[in-house]
């Protein structure tokens, strides 16, 4: 019998999962998990971290192997000298037709004219731009969880906002209707009510429409099943007060922003690639080992069907004379990267500083519209209150109990918008100036 309701219990609570309830930092971690374009941002940074050791590499002795077999034709004749004195060559040696070739060398690079010690800078500050980078789509990838977090919850809001006010209008439509039957209202009184009634229950469908569609965005941006029936858990809205100076927020912005730290690192890797490309013009230079086992081996003289090992050890040099042109080339090629690098670190810094006032005159917009929208709700609750009472008592029109009903709506949805609007142009500042909003 305990086997039978466990397995009832197991098989409801896979066919009716519970619904998920995410806190707001809840889902930014999940989201952040779940994240494609972090995925990708953290791959772009161990292939950097993966470059730099493919330079570091190059400054070590590479060793390497060679195996070779070749075959000779039959028709190979002898090794033989001929001398004035004999009238027949003498026969030195035969003919080996198989031949085989074993290698071992080493080459330790001594002097390249600077390449590798700029190309290893120019791969590690690469690999700082990439962690930059990915600080960067961390801090994005957190604000398109706020925002779709909080749609959600604006979606939600105005749902309930409409629910409440249909209640209200179902109430006046029964006291209408009493009305009616008492003759102290006209039956077009009435009809104006279930207008009314009517208009709500379509912006109540129209709103159910959109709380599930801000569902599915909110469920997709934080990895889940679309059709996930996920639930958010906020405390009530608030607009405190605003306290910051912009030209400290400019400032912090162009300290703490990664675009910035990220294009910086990558103009010195820029630079790094010009000397790079400058080592064109002086000669190479490098130690180099061998290690031959052979059959026959060439360096015995004559040869013979054996195997026989032997070395060699020595420096080599190596120098473009001439290439026309290419190592000019390049460095020309490095050389406007660079500038095209420093002008856009340039255009980046007057482009933050944009960014960073408007973010701060929406946000004090924001603010100015909770401040108004509370005003407004006041007002709207205060109206709807005295009519709804003259309603009952038969001193206001339906007209004006519908305009009031309309009017109180119209400012609680301006309201939840608006400290919606303030909490995210909030956020939105912070990411602005550099700050992490995860």
């Amino acid at each position: 019998m305990k086997k039978t309701i466990l397995f009832s219990l197991l098989m409801i609570s896979i066919l009716y999962p519970q619904n998920h309830k995410f806190t707001l930092q809840e889902s930014i971690e999940l989201g952040l998990k779940n994240s494609k374009e972090l995925k990708i941002s953290k791959s772009k940074m161990i292939s950097s971290d993966a470059k730099v050791s493919e330079v570091n590499s190059m400054f070590l002795p590479q060793l390497k192997f060679m195996a070779n077999y070749t075959r000779l034709s039959d028709n190979v004749p002898p090794f033989e000298v001929m001398t004035p004195f004999l009238p027949t060559p003498i026969k030195i040696s035969e003919p080996v037709i198989n031949n085989y070739y074993l290698r071992l060398s080493l080459q330790q690079p001594l002097f390249t004219g600077l390449k590798l010690i700029s190309s290893k800078k120019a791969a590690e500050y690469n690999f700082n731009a990439a962690e930059s980078d990915y600080s960067k789509e961390m801090n994005d990838a957190a604000m398109n969880i706020h925002t779709s977090f909080w749609n959600y919850y604006k979606a939600m809001e105005i749902k309930n906002i409409l629910e409440k006010s249909i209640d209200q209008i179902k109430e006046h439509l029964n006291d209408t209707k009493n009305f009616l039957e008492n003759g102290l209202v006209t039956q077009n009184d009435y009809l104006k009510l279930q207008v009314q009634y009517s208009n709500t229950k379509l912006q109540l469908i129209e709103a159910e429409n959109n709380l599930e569609i801000a569902r599915a965005v909110f469920n997709k941006t934080i990895g889940l099943p679309l059709e996930s029936k996920t639930e958010i858990i906020k405390d009530d809205l608030t607009a405190n007060d605003i306290h910051y100076n912009l030209n400290d927020l400019i400032k912090e912005a162009k300290q703490n922003r990664e675009e910035i730290e990220s294009l910086s690192y990558r103009l010195k890797a820029a630079e790094e690639n010009i000397t790079s490309a400058k080592a064109g013009w002086f000669p190479s230079v490098y130690l180099t080992g061998n290690y031959y086992y052979s059959n026959p081996n060439t360096r015995f003289q004559p040869l013979r069907d054996k195997w026989n090992d032997t070395w060699d050890v020595g420096v080599t040099l190596s120098w473009d004379v001439w290439d026309w042109g290419s190592t000019k080339s390049k460095t020309t090629q490095a050389e406007e990267l660079s500038i095209q690098t420093q002008t856009s670190l340039e255009k980046l810094n007057d482009n933050i500083e944009i960014e960073v006032y408007q973010t701060y005159l929406n946000l004090i917009k924001s603010k100015e519209k909770v401040d108004v929208s509370k005003l407004s709700l006041e007002q709207a609750s205060e109206n709807y209150r005295i009519t709804s009472e003259k309603y009952k008592e038969q001193l206001a029109t339906s007209t004006d109990l519908i305009d009031a009903e309309t009017s109180e709506l119209q400012a609680a949805t301006n309201l939840t918008a608006s400290l919606i609007d303030f909490n995210l142009a909030k956020v939105r500042l912070e990411k602005v100036v550099g700050r992490k909003i995860y």
